[in-house]
């Protein structure tokens, strides 16, 4: 190393030292909010997959295909999310997918929930925009593992830690999606709607939402893909799901196992990107 360079080095900015007592004065004071959350949360989700197992897998499949046919009205989708699960039960993955798909369908309503109003304010709020456009930015350029470390420090192992971090990866999707729907309206459908005298409030839900419906939804479905990865990649933390064959797959070099839980999660993706295409045209 030259000398300049070891001039800059020796005046090192103590970053890794300021973050751990960031997450020590955390850890020490507000843990027993963190380890509550954490326990609500587990209890929720062990819940939901408590109640799913409990159902024979066939009449959850068929639960499932129905739902499809319900909000896509095809039969051809409904028929082949059949198909798709009753693969995923063939391959013996059951259980490791009824984890995932609680845990992805809990992130991503969470997800959704969060990120639209957040999305429809800073449409509706250059300031509000500014501030956050660097923060997602930035949220959406970390590399995945790098949401595991605080997350794991103030939450420990679990299925609650691996919700969270899901969440907290997914959210920019709908956030930037719903903005950009949002401010894509027509100007001439908001003067139509002013010149007839509706209020701001009306013009959202009457103008601006339905307007930016389709793109929201695509932040709906980017919201779905980006949990789904996530889900496998929290593993690490002890998220349950297909994400934990995974892992063992690539600890020990298996192969098959690989293939089998790879192959799960094509299925499971493609099954959720498809339902969740309302308002985006359909399947037909």
């Amino acid at each position: 190393m030259d000398p300049i360079s070891q001039w800059i080095a020796g005046w090192k900015i103590p970053i890794g030292r300021w973050g751990r007592q960031f997450f020590d004065f955390l850890t020490t004071n507000f843990a027993w909010f963190f380890d509550s959350l954490a326990r609500g949360l587990s209890a929720v989700l062990d819940g939901l997959t408590g109640l799913l197992l409990s159902l024979p897998a066939i009449a959850v499949v068929a639960l499932i295909a129905a739902l499809a046919y319900v909000l896509q009205r095809s039969w051809k989708l409904a028929l082949g999310v059949a198909v798709g699960l009753l693969f995923i039960i063939n391959q013996g993955l059951w259980k490791e997918t009824v984890e995932t798909l609680v845990l992805v369908v809990a992130a991503a309503t969470v997800s959704m929930a969060l990120g639209v109003p957040i999305g429809i304010w800073a449409a509706h709020n250059e300031r509000v925009y500014r501030f956050l456009q660097p923060i997602l930015d930035l949220m959406q350029t970390l590399p995945t593992f790098v949401y595991l470390i605080p997350v794991l420090i103030l939450f420990g192992l679990g299925v609650a830690p691996g919700l969270i971090v899901t969440i907290i990866f997914a959210m920019p999707a709908p956030i930037r999606l719903t903005w950009l729907g949002i401010t894509s309206v027509p100007k001439p459908m908001l003067e139509a709607g002013e010149a007839f005298g509706a209020t701001k409030r009306q013009l959202l839900w009457k103008v601006e939402l339905p307007s930016a419906l389709p793109t929201i939804m695509a932040g709906l479905t980017q919201c779905i893909m980006l949990s789904l990865s996530m889900v496998v990649i929290a593993a690490l933390i002890g998220a349950n799901g297909l994400g934990k064959p995974v892992v063992r797959a690539l600890n020990s070099v298996n192969i098959p196992l690989g293939l089998e839980a790879g192959l799960a999660i094509v299925v499971l993706a493609i099954i959720l990107d498809r339902m969740a295409r309302i308002g985006q045209g359909g399947v037909k």
